[in-house]
C-alpha cells in the first residue's frame, strides 16, 4: 500500500526544529524563536527544494507569515531547473477561519488552502488564494496528495505543527524527516511536540541517513524504513 501511495503522491519531507526536551513550541502556543541562523538557512533550503509547502493553521496563526525563498541564489537555482521562483504555500485549516490581514496574504507567493466543505465556503470567490481544495466533511489526505501530483508538484515540504505531522504520519505519508535539535529546554506537559494527536496507529521505523553537529545544534536526517 505504501509503495502504491508513493507512486501517486509527491515525495514528502517533514522539516522541524525542536528543543532538547522534544518541544516545537511553548505550552502557551507562542511562536518558537529558538532556531539559529544556520537552522533557518537550512529551513530555507528545504523550502527551496519543494514544489509546495504545507503547514497547519496553528503554525500560521503563531507567525502570521510563511517562509518564502528569499535567497536570490536559491531562486535562480529553481528557475534554472524550470521551476517557479517560489513554491506553493498551502495552509491546512478545517474551519477556514483565517485572518485576511495576516502578512501571509500579501507575500509574493502562490497561496493555497486545504479545508473542509464548510471552510471552503468562507473563501468562495476570494482572490487571496490561487486555489482552494475542498476536502469534504473531513480532509482526505490521499486524494489531496494525488491532486498535487497531478498538478506536477513532485516535492512537498511539511512545516508543522504537530497535529498536521500526526495526520500524515498516521497514514504513513511522510518519506523523510529533516530535524534540528536546538540547545533549549521548554518543558510543559501540554507544550506541542513534533507528533501531536493521540498517538500513531502503529510505530513507524526510521533510518538515520545523516548526523551533523554544528555549534550547539545537531542536524538530523531520517528516512522512513519501509
Amino acid at each position: 500500500m505504501a509503495e502504491e501511495q508513493a507512486q501517486t503522491r509527491p515525495q514528502t519531507r517533514l522539516i522541524l526544529a525542536l528543543t532538547v526536551d522534544g518541544k516545537i513550541a511553548s505550552a502557551d502556543g507562542r511562536a518558537a524563536r529558538f532556531s539559529s541562523a544556520e537552522d533557518l538557512r537550512r529551513l530555507e533550503q528545504g523550502v527551496a527544494w519543494a514544489d509546495a509547502v504545507l503547514f497547519g493553521a496553528g503554525t500560521l496563526r503563531a507567525y502570521g507569515t510563511t517562509l518564502s525563498v528569499r535567497d536570490p541564489d536559491l531562486r535562480l537555482q529553481r528557475q534554472r531547473l524550470g521551476r517557479s521562483p517560489q513554491p506553493w504555500q498551502i495552509c491546512v485549516s478545517a474551519s477556514g477561519d483565517l485572518d485576511p490581514d495576516w502578512r501571509y496574504f500579501s507575500q509574493p507567493v502562490p497561496r493555497g488552502l486545504l479545508t473542509t466543505t464548510t471552510g471552503a465556503r468562507r473563501w468562495q470567490g476570494s482572490p487571496l488564494f490561487e486555489q482552494v481544495w475542498d476536502g469534504g466533511k473531513a480532509i482526505a489526505w490521499v486524494p489531496f496528495l494525488a491532486q498535487l501530483q497531478a498538478l506536477g508538484l513532485e516535492r512537498l515540504a511539511v512545516l508543522g505543527g504537530g497535529e498536521l505531522a500526526a495526520s500524515l504520519l498516521g497514514l504513513d505519508l511522510i518519506d523523510e524527516l529533516q530535524l534540528t535539535i536546538c540547545p533549549w529546554l521548554l518543558g510543559g506537559v501540554t507544550a506541542p511536540t513534533p507528533v501531536g494527536g493521540t498517538g500513531l496507529p502503529q510505530p513507524l521505523a526510521l533510518r538515520l541517513v545523516a548526523v551533523e553537529p554544528m555549534g550547539d545544534e545537531v542536524f538530523l536526517t531520517y528516512r522512513r524504513r519501509r
